[in-house]
């Protein structure tokens, strides 16, 4: 478990197989959907592969977040703020048949990520040492929203890089990148958030591939920071594909990956609001996870269902690095979520 790809390749083969599977600490493959082989019509292929970037921004009283998302058939666009205190959330979203005017880089170190249907513009940049994020929504619950956001990417900054198979010919290429230092501001109707890095993190959940029609997943994610000021990530989850050779598990501490294998969730689908826990057979990660809000997220437009809770809270606990250091977590806003899609 938890095989580590160190050399450069394309992802896919000529005859679309994973040349590799594994993890990463950097995105070392080069992502060549082209050569996806699912259909014998390789003019059907286009419907059946999945691209998003999803970023989110986690402050000391709201997490913030915009996606742009092309699933072959349709596109999404949709952005989202949980306020902490007052513990209540709006989320606008657009459907785009067949994907039109969204257009999505091949890989995740490159390119930039724009839509603007005349009303709503929302764009993604791709800078030397960043990313630049800005969105204008109108009617954002009857006001105007509007939000400029810079995420950066230290040198060295390393990330989640996973290559899942998901059967014979499905598969998972993602990075989810922790703990970049947000600056910026968020503006809702007469409401300023100023971002400040000190204590503003972003994420992001790049992910490209294709994935079965009917597809289930957990995923739980923090970005903060421990008691000695130094930057703290946690990403973890379980529920679609072939993880026997790399889980997603990880502990980003300081910039630096610390890879951790098989962690057992425990949660009640009933009543998602009771407390969760974490912890691994080999006693790296005991982690509480305590809930405070739920954001449930529906949606069935005919061939696309899905339905997502996506709970906020704070994890305490340890969780135990590579060099056998121990890293308290207190009080680490986060999430964890449940996600049934059909897609």
């Amino acid at each position: 478990m938890n095989t580590e790809i160190v050399t450069p390749s394309p992802l896919l083969t000529a005859s679309g197989k994973l040349r590799q599977v594994g993890w990463a600490r950097q995105p070392r493959l080069d992502c060549n959907l082209e050569n996806v082989s699912f259909y014998r019509m390789r003019a059907l292929q286009r419907f059946r592969i999945k691209r998003w970037d999803y970023y989110g921004v986690t402050t000391p009283t709201c997490f913030f977040s915009i996606t742009l998302a092309d699933l072959g058939y349709a596109a999404q666009v949709f952005v989202y703020m949980v306020d902490f205190a007052k513990e209540q959330h709006h989320e606008e979203a657009l459907t785009i048949p067949w994907g039109r005017g969204v257009e999505m880089p091949r890989n995740s170190t490159e390119g930039d990520v724009s839509f603007d249907n005349g009303r709503v513009q929302v764009a993604f940049k791709h800078q030397k040492d960043g990313r630049h994020l800005s969105v204008v929504w109108p009617d954002f619950g009857g006001q105007l929203l509007s939000a400029t956001i810079e995420l950066a990417e230290p040198a060295g900054h390393e990330s989640t890089v996973m290559v899942t198979p998901i059967g014979d010919r499905r598969f998972f290429y993602n990075r989810k990148i922790n703990c970049m230092p947000a600056r910026g501001d968020i503006q809702i109707g007469e409401q300023r958030i100023h971002l400040n890095p000190h204590n503003c993190s972003g994420n992001l959940d790049w992910g490209r591939g294709v994935w079965a029609y009917d597809s289930f997943w957990v995923w739980a994610s923090a970005s903060g920071f421990v008691a000695d000021g130094r930057t703290v990530g946690l990403n973890m989850g379980f529920g679609f594909g072939d993880t026997s050779a790399a889980t997603e598990n990880t502990l980003l501490l300081g910039g630096r990956i610390h890879k951790l294998a098989e962690i057992e969730f425990s949660y009640d689908n009933q009543n998602f609001m009771s407390p969760w826990s974490m912890t691994s057979p080999d006693g790296r990660v005991q982690l509480q996870f305590t809930p405070f809000y739920e954001r449930v997220a529906k949606a069935n437009l005919f061939v696309i269902k899905s339905e997502v809770h996506q709970m906020f809270g704070r994890y305490h606990g340890t969780v135990i690095a590579d060099d056998g250091e121990v890293i308290t977590i207190e009080n680490l806003v986060g999430w964890a979520e449940e996600h049934q899609a059909k897609w």
